[in-house]
């Protein structure tokens, strides 16, 4: 009996223990699980925020085929979006608030530094690609004078979602605009261009401000189809007033022709007829004619014998150099054999016998050669 209720009363111990045991790591657990909780929870709201702030309108019409905010590259997009500008002025901005932001603006440009940083106009571009605003406010951005930074973003925002025709008939009005525009290059330095040639570039480069732009129809093309204007610049009115203006000029500036002269009719009763005054004038016409070509014949001859004598002047001077040249390299030599007691007539006899010698060998071996084929012929056997 005493047995029995000592072993109960352990299993009773153990239990509890066991239940205490479990209530403490359930304890510790709820303790670890709200320390997690606590934790992860901002950072998942963090997430949730930036996903749901990088993400495009419900309502955006593709563009191209994909997703507007696609026509810019992954790697220059996710460094948009880890951007402090992007974090800090563009989250929750619409079609309205981007119009302050773009006014603020004060210069153009992709990216820069070695770390790849956006600028805030790329910034603004795709915020434009992520809320895709009315083509209307797009227009009223390209159409404003006042702040050209404004022109310039919706001119950009305007050939990577417009059409071909949109774009040659908006943009190219613009190609009047002289401003100056401070622009940022890769180096992180600025420059200097001008609203026309950014436009230029838009119309006809295939990258700018780091983003490729999407291929457009030639203005050609659409020209054929009757579906855009020729273009009309506005130099041609200029140009045709400059040249009437040097037309009426040269026509004020023409000397008044001579009068005519008065021919003098005589009568035959003095002797002198309009045919014999003719005939007269004729001649006359005629020798002066001549007297020009021989004159001409004269100065001509006169050129070609002042050239033939400089010629023949030059070459008397090479050839009297060129004997200088030999006298002095062969003075020398002459003093030095004078000198030693020299002899002409002994170098003759040398000089021919060395002939001779060399002769003689040249004679050994034609007859060594000729009896080398005898030779051989005898051996050739006859058919």
């Amino acid at each position: 009996m005493t047995d029995s209720f000592v072993n109960s009363t352990r299993k009773i111990v153990f239990s509890a223990r066991n239940i205490v045991d479990a209530g403490c790591l359930c304890a510790s657990f709820v303790k670890k699980a709200s320390y997690v909780i606590r934790l992860c929870v901002p950072a998942v709201f963090i997430c949730l925020r930036e996903n749901m702030a990088n993400r495009t309108v419900k309502d955006a019409k593709s563009v191209r085929g994909t997703n507007p905010q696609y026509l810019i590259e992954k790697i220059i997009r996710s460094r948009i979006y880890d951007s402090k500008f992007w974090k800090e002025e563009c989250f929750a901005l619409s079609a309205e608030l981007v119009v302050d932001k773009a006014m603020e603006l004060r210069f153009i440009g992709g990216v820069f530094g070695g770390n790849i940083k956006p600028t805030p106009f790329l910034c603004l571009v795709l915020k434009m690609l992520q809320i895709q605003p009315e083509k209307d406010i797009v227009v009223e951005f390209i159409k404003n004078e006042e702040f050209k930074y404004v022109r310039a973003l919706g001119a950009f925002y305007m050939r990577l979602v417009g059409s071909s025709l949109d774009c040659y008939k908006y943009l190219e009005p613009l190609l009047n605009d002289g401003r100056k525009l401070r622009f940022q290059n890769n180096m992180g330095q600025f420059v200097l261009i001008h609203m026309d040639e950014f436009i230029d570039d838009l119309l006809r480069e295939e990258r700018l401000c780091d983003v490729i732009l999407p291929r457009i129809q030639k203005r050609q093309v659409l020209e054929e189809n009757n579906e855009l204007e020729p273009k009309v610049s506005v130099l041609e009115d200029d140009l045709d007033d400059g040249v009437e203006s040097s037309a009426d000029e040269d026509e004020g500036n023409e000397p008044t022709p001579p009068p005519p002269e008065k021919v003098r009719r005589t009568s035959p009763e003095h002797g002198r007829s309009p045919d014999k005054d003719r005939g007269r004038e004729r001649d006359r016409r005629h020798r002066s004619r001549e007297r020009d070509r021989d004159r001409h014949r004269h100065d001509r001859d006169k050129k070609h014998r002042s050239r033939s004598r400089e010629r023949d002047t030059a070459r008397d001077r090479d050839v009297d150099h060129e004997r200088d040249r030999r006298h002095r390299s062969k003075s020398p030599r002459r003093e030095r054999d004078r000198d030693r007691g020299h002899r002409p007539d002994m170098d003759r006899s040398w000089k021919e016998r060395d002939d001779k010698r060399h002769r003689d060998r040249g004679m050994d071996r034609d007859n060594r050669n000729r009896g080398r084929d005898r030779d051989r012929d005898r051996d050739r056997p006859k058919y």
